[in-house]
């Protein structure tokens, strides 16, 4: 097998772009607030800014998905670095606050287009046995560019200015757009009629999952700012709070491979409720921090039941999918990333919520029952959901 037609080269490259993806995405985060205030914009402006994201990476998630069933992985994945390359580059030479809205809309489509199809890719590659080893591997990449990206971003700006962290990664999208369009990998989507939307969403399996990822994504986006403040309470400073953070970083980036594994050889299932169940308990006892040490002592454990729950929860939406009959591989994953991407923009403004009237102790007491809720719908859910006469139900269009 040649170079281009390997499975190794094709995971490399999704590792790649869902890196350079993911590089793109956090090289934002010390750069575009200050670039917002140079063209006049307000603390409610910035934050719509950042928010602006989670619409195209809702809207595009589904349809990506879809099409890329219909005429296979390569062509979208293509698309989606071009599109992140031509975001990236506004962000660099945008000199008006619309211009950055309309950047950071085609980065969240971009963003979509990526982990949606890359994902899908992956399962029509590996079967269930492998699915959760590759997976691991991909998710290590990533949590190693949420290590580096908003460094990388920062140290950019200060040598080069605002522009130097955009080019630069708009540079490594172009790269990566390349690579596919290099890729020659025989396409398993032409001999597959497509599926309807409705009909994967049938699928008790893929349902719960979609609910479990809702929240856990929700979970996690709500901790990043209400933890900061109550830290911040304790008189932890900015730089120790990204310690913690950091250090957990450091943890799902070692773990993601060893989780991927274990969900092969125990089962994709099995290690998603393990990780829900087990989130529920560290929630309440990260409520119980005290002290800088105690953040991230309870943090890392934490981090750990995410990365228990994440990578097994990808490799399980394909090994639904797979076990009801369908292999519509492209629409599963634009709902897991649907899913996620409601969690994201539900979550801090639950948080904070939360926060603001019961503080954080109580706020993850309040919550750790939800965990547990979703964790009993999904082991309720069959193990090899079938979806009745499947091939009568195919349709042609969504």
């Amino acid at each position: 097998m040649t170079l281009r037609r390997s499975r190794t080269t094709a995971v490399a490259l999704v590792i790649f772009a869902t890196f350079t993806d993911l590089v793109a995405y956090s090289v934002a985060v010390p750069v575009l607030p200050d670039l917002s205030r140079q063209l006049g914009a307000s603390p409610t402006v910035i934050g719509l800014l950042f928010a602006s994201f989670g619409v195209t990476l809702l809207t595009v998630s589904m349809p990506t998905g879809a099409i890329s069933d219909r005429i296979g992985r390569r062509g979208p994945m293509f698309g989606g670095a071009i599109a992140l390359a031509a975001s990236t580059l506004l962000f660099a030479f945008a000199r008006s606050l619309p211009l950055l809205f309309l950047a950071r809309l085609v980065q969240g489509a971009a963003d979509a287009i990526t982990w949606v199809v890359g994902f899908a890719l992956i399962a029509d590659l590996y079967d269930t046995n492998e699915r959760g080893r590759i997976t691991g591997i991909v998710m290590m990449g990533t949590s190693f560019a949420f290590m580096i990206g908003p460094t990388l971003g920062g140290w950019l700006y200060e040598i080069g200015g605002m522009r130097l962290p955009f080019v630069t990664v708009a540079v490594m999208a172009a790269v990566s757009a390349a690579s596919f369009m290099w890729l020659d990998l025989p396409s398993r989507q032409v001999d597959r009629e497509p599926v309807r939307v409705s009909l994967v969403l049938r699928v008790p399996a893929i349902r719960a999952c979609a609910i479990a990822v809702v929240i856990v994504a929700a979970t996690h986006s709500m901790l990043e700012p209400v933890l900061a403040l109550h830290v911040a309470t304790l008189g932890v400073g900015p730089a120790r709070i990204g310690t913690i953070f950091g250090v957990g970083a450091v943890e799902t980036t070692i773990l993601n491979p060893v989780f991927g594994r274990l969900a092969d050889r125990w089962g994709a299932r099995r290690l998603t409720l393990l990780g829900l169940a087990l989130g529920a308990v560290a929630l309440p006892l990260l409520g119980q921090t005290w002290s800088f040490q105690s953040a991230i002592a309870f943090f890392l454990v934490q981090a750990m039941t995410s990365a228990l729950f994440i990578t097994p929860s990808l490799a399980y939406m394909g090994e639904a999918t797979s076990q009801a009959g369908i292999e519509s591989f492209g629409v599963a994953y634009g709902i897991y990333n649907m899913a996620w991407g409601a969690g994201l923009l539900s979550g801090p403004a639950i948080g904070g919520f939360l926060y603001e009237r019961m503080g954080f102790a109580y706020l993850t007491l309040v919550w750790a029952p939800v965990l547990l809720l979703v964790t009993a719908a999904l082991a309720s859910s069959s193990r090899k959901s079938q979806v009745p006469s499947h091939k009568s139900r195919l349709a042609t269009s969504d």
